[in-house]
């Protein structure tokens, strides 16, 4: 998307800074969009943690959200507005946050610089307690920074902060959802939701199911999932589809997959794109990848799974 968003934005929250002053998160209490309350400020925070960093009150103000992040504070802001659903996938300008955000040792502390986990152990053994490592990653899991209602996230460290799960939306065990990704309505999500994929209302990606991202095969184009769609398990795409498909189980579809249609012509997947009503899958007599139109539903979600609380 080349169109983001112009609103301003603001929050306030808690930083967490190391001994050289490195910012490594920042949790927002409180944030929206639109101008900044005239009496926002810094929360009254001023606290030495036990890992060797700081804690301290911080206040962003971000002008546009059409322009590229400032720093790391700012970064935060923005991951917060989308998993907050203030804003969704693709209507903010994310670039270069990669250079921005710090890799992080994440623990049950909270983050620490990788050459300062040793120590804040040793610490942390003095006084008769333990520093559990959770990964060492740019992005932490969303459920510890926002939890946002309606969802249902059984491994709550396979959702980065960042992801947008919209209310009715459920990520099973095994199921990923990166930053600037997620979905847009009722949702089951037992495979990989990749950076940048957006999923529509009612469409089920199954188990081991891989959606190609922005960052990870899909080029420049943004990969997306229609309404009422079906990505069956242990199937792929590397392009979008439209409302009412199916992708049948253990059928990868790249741009450059060929494709025979039902008169018998064959065609990159590409052309494809974004079509409503198709349904995919490798004929078992020939092994072929073919593509047919479809009518009907293919069964649609268990409502029961997906009525939020």
């Amino acid at each position: 998307m080349s169109e983001f968003l112009t609103d301003p934005a603001w929050g306030a929250g808690v930083a967490t800074i190391a001994a050289d002053g490195t910012v490594l998160d920042v949790w927002f209490t409180d944030l929206g969009l639109g101008e900044a309350p005239a009496d926002l400020a810094e929360p009254k925070i001023d606290a030495e943690n036990p890992t060797g960093t700081s804690s301290r009150g911080v206040a962003v103000r971000i002008g546009s959200l059409a322009e590229e992040p400032a720093d790391t504070a700012d970064v935060y802001l923005r991951l917060h507005l989308l998993s907050h659903r203030y804003v969704t996938p693709h209507t903010i300008n994310l670039s270069g946050i990669f250079g921005l955000l710090p890799n992080n040792t994440w623990t049950n502390f909270g983050p620490v610089q990788a050459a300062e986990v040793g120590p804040a152990r040793l610490r942390l053994r003095e006084s008769g307690r333990a520093l559990q490592v959770k990964s060492i990653d740019k992005f932490p899991p969303m459920a510890d920074y926002v939890s946002p209602a309606g969802v249902r996230i059984a491994d709550a460290s396979r959702v980065r902060l960042g992801a947008h799960l919209a209310d009715g939306t459920t990520v099973m065990h095994e199921g990923f959802v990166n930053f600037n990704a997620g979905t847009l309505g009722n949702s089951m999500v037992e495979g990989r939701i990749s950076a940048g994929v957006v999923v529509g209302d009612g469409s089920d990606i199954g188990g081991g199911a891989s959606i190609m991202g922005t960052l990870s095969g899909g080029g420049k184009e943004v990969i997306s999932i229609g309404g009422r769609c079906l990505l069956g398990a242990n199937a792929g795409i590397g392009i979008s589809l439209g409302d009412n498909c199916v992708v049948a189980a253990g059928c990868y579809v790249t741009a450059g997959s060929k494709v025979t249609l039902p008169d018998g012509n064959v065609v990159k997947a590409a052309v494809l794109s974004g079509k409503d009503n198709l349904q995919f899958w490798n004929n078992s007599q020939t092994g072929v990848l073919e593509a047919r139109l479809r009518e009907g539903s293919w069964g649609e979600l268990n409502q029961a799974l997906h009525s939020g609380q």
